[in-house]
């Protein structure tokens, strides 16, 4: 664990008033796989707040450089890619939260065994997950009763039940680590294929992204919860994404990079997303001193996603949401809803087809007394819309993402008021 202590990160600002944490997790000495992490302690109340792991998509998309520098972070990187600001809504003001690479290949994860990239999926990304937690609460012993939470957005949204699913049934194995598994949050996340798409075509026409004639199209020659395609679905399917134009899919509101290049200036300012952000955390994650200081290995390139070759994705995880509601484990899932890569409508529809029974209707919450989004409490799901958040809910919206995560950990539904 003090080999891991991180003195201060290159560009930090003066303050810091936490302990962060970043190295490898050894998964498999043969195969020379590594998963890199970084973990962020809570400047209050450190020794009884809960552990948090977050978990980015893709599949594979870095859970550092995105989860942590450009969303729920203590961090984020100026537009010079030397120096960081502060994040005052980073999630680790109410959780410890682990950062974690995931799979082998992504961002600073790596594996001496090649191979491994061309043969990964759900179910070694779900297992290596796994054993890197068990290993890692053997380097943080203190952490090993503490209630634990899984939390992540996009594809995630298999990482996170897949992950959970792992630990309980591991939990049963008297021989094992016994992780005290609370529960799971899931933000625009892919859950359930066929709805997904339907979703999907239905937010472009309810947002005044596609024609009429298209969506149409589209619901004449489509059968998604049939699974049935056709060369006129193919067709308007391609019609409909080409009448989208150029802007952000994450973020169909946002400004795009047009000029992607590090640039002196002034802060960064967390209330006002950087769409070209990505381009100064490469920047940053790929200097020597950062690496360094990260104790990352110096051979290897950062990048945002990675291409890997993945060999198992099932169509739907709904099934494992049910069984983890069976076995009375906390569920959320929350959406940004100007998100049309995995909208708003696409979460409504997989949840309504669980036909769980409504427990509190849905309502407002509220922060700093505006409107946050909309919440309903199903019977072993609460769902949240975060208004005015995009696919990367705490990037656009910092403030209300750490009220829902926040009301996630409390087990009660964000305020009234």
């Amino acid at each position: 664990m003090q080999a891991d202590k991180i003195d201060t990160l290159p560009g930090q600002p003066d303050g810091v008033d936490f302990n962060q944490y970043a190295g490898y997790v050894t998964i498999d000495s043969q195969a020379g796989k590594a998963l890199f992490y970084y973990f962020v302690e809570s400047p209050q109340n450190s020794s009884t707040n809960p552990l948090v792991l977050w978990l980015n998509g893709g599949p594979g998309c870095s859970s550092f450089g995105h989860g942590a520098m450009k969303e729920l972070g203590p961090f984020r990187v100026n537009s010079d890619g030397k120096t960081l600001f502060r994040n005052n809504y980073a999630w680790n003001n109410v959780a410890n939260v682990i950062f974690l690479e995931s799979p082998a290949g992504v961002g600073f994860s790596y594996s001496n065994t090649s191979s491994d990239y061309d043969h990964t999926g759900d179910k070694s990304t779900a297992i290596d997950a796994y054993t890197f937690l068990v290993n890692w609460l053997e380097r943080f012993p203190q952490y090993k009763t503490r209630d634990f939470y899984i939390t992540g957005e996009s594809y995630a949204g298999h990482y996170v039940p897949q992950l959970a699913y792992t630990i309980l049934l591991n939990n049963k194995n008297t021989n094992q680590t016994i992780i005290n598994l609370k529960g799971i949050a899931i933000g625009n996340a892919v859950i359930n294929d066929d709805t997904d798409t339907k979703g999907l075509f239905d937010f472009f026409w309810t947002h005044a992204l596609n024609s009429d004639e298209t969506h149409e199209g589209i619901n004449a020659f489509c059968d998604f919860l049939n699974e049935t395609s056709s060369a006129q679905c193919d067709s308007m399917g391609e019609k409909s994404f080409e009448e989208l134009g150029n802007i952000n899919g994450y973020n169909i509101y946002a400004p795009l990079c047009l000029n992607p290049v590090l640039k002196n200036g002034s802060t960064g300012s967390v209330n006002d997303f950087d769409p070209c952000s990505e381009t100064y955390v490469v920047s940053y994650l790929n200097t020597a001193e950062v690496k360094k200081a990260l104790h990352a290995n110096l051979m290897i390139t950062w990048s945002g996603c990675r291409g890997i070759g993945w060999t198992d994705s099932p169509t739907t995880v709904l099934p494992i949401i049910t069984d983890l509601i069976a076995n009375g484990k906390r569920v959320w899932i929350y959406s940004g809803d100007i998100d049309s890569v995995v909208p708003v409508t696409s979460t409504r529809y997989s949840i309504n087809s669980l036909n769980l029974p409504i427990e509190t209707a849905w309502r407002p919450w509220y922060t700093n007394n505006e409107v946050g989004g909309y919440v309903v409490g199903y019977k072993g799901v609460t769902f949240a819309t975060v208004r005015g958040a995009g696919h990367q809910v705490p990037s656009y919206q910092p403030a209300r993402a750490l009220t829902i995560i926040s009301s996630f950990l409390q087990g009660t539904l964000p305020p009234s008021s």
